[in-house]
């Protein structure tokens, strides 16, 4: 029995360290470690946690509004339990040149904070999460994640607080948004006072829905910066914008962004 002891000893480490090394590789190119940090409670009774991204040196991954090139993450809740809504608070992103591209993304690591709303409240989230996301060096691969929901923490997590903290700041002026009528959707044009910055970048966006929104293009004269981007929904046709739905982010490149949400009156 000793011997079968000492065989079968070597034989079950031999076993897990081959178990190890299979989940190692089942890491997308690019990525050294993915996971859903522990989640704390807020004071609103949702649950805090994040998408945690570790990249290898030299890749990056996407914002939410990379630009015309780049995927960002997107998340397949349907294996997991006990969600009632999920909402991601985007840390500001860099401003990334790349062979004669701007877009915006992060490298090194990505803390991607997700407000969860219990569909039973205090009870945790179950099951496994589905991740979609684009991994780059000097191509880009699309990759998908099964990640298991996250344990539960009585206190918040120190990299997940960092990570609110840059979040885009909110301006209460809405925008002023000029619209025009193009064969397959609208132009939107929206102004801003002028940040001041030097490096300037900007993502306009459009909330909900499957409206399709170019890369802007960006002026500023009479310390107002505007930013102009076609909007094409599926009907490939112009249709009726919902003014209340735009949203224009303004990236400094030192850091910092600031965010407008809303048309003012046409």
């Amino acid at each position: 029995m000793r011997c079968r002891a000492a065989l079968v000893a070597p034989l079950l480490a031999a076993l897990l360290a081959s178990a190890v090394a299979a989940a190692a590789q089942e890491l997308p190119p690019g990525l050294k470690s993915a996971r859903l940090l522990p989640a704390y409670p807020t004071a609103e009774g949702n649950w805090m946690t994040a998408l945690r991204l570790e990249l290898q040196p030299g890749w990056k991954t996407y914002w939410r509004s990379p630009g015309d090139s780049g995927v960002p993450p997107g998340f397949d809740w349907d294996g997991a339990g006990n969600i009632g809504a999920a909402t991601l608070h985007w840390p500001v992103p860099e401003i990334i040149e790349s062979a004669g591209e701007r877009t915006l993304g992060y490298h090194g690591a990505l803390v991607l904070p997700i407000e969860i709303t219990p569909a039973t409240p205090g009870a945790p989230v179950t099951g496994r999460v589905g991740v979609e996301l684009g991994l780059c060096e000097s191509i880009c691969v699309p990759a998908h994640l099964t990640l298991d929901a996250p344990s539960l923490a009585d206190t918040p997590d120190p990299g997940i607080e960092a990570a609110l903290a840059q979040v885009p700041q909110p301006q209460p002026a809405l925008l002023d948004c000029r619209v025009t009528e193009i064969e397959d959707g609208l132009r939107v044009a929206v102004s801003a006072p002028a940040t001041g910055g030097n490096q300037i970048a900007a993502a306009l966006e459009h909330d909900g829905g499957e409206i399709w929104v170019s890369a802007p293009e960006l002026s500023e004269a009479g310390g107002r910066i505007t930013a102009t981007s076609d909007f094409v929904a599926p009907s490939g046709k112009p249709f009726a914008l919902d003014r209340g739905a735009v949203r224009l982010t303004l990236v400094d490149g030192t850091g910092g962004a600031i965010e407008y949400q809303g048309c003012g009156p046409a």
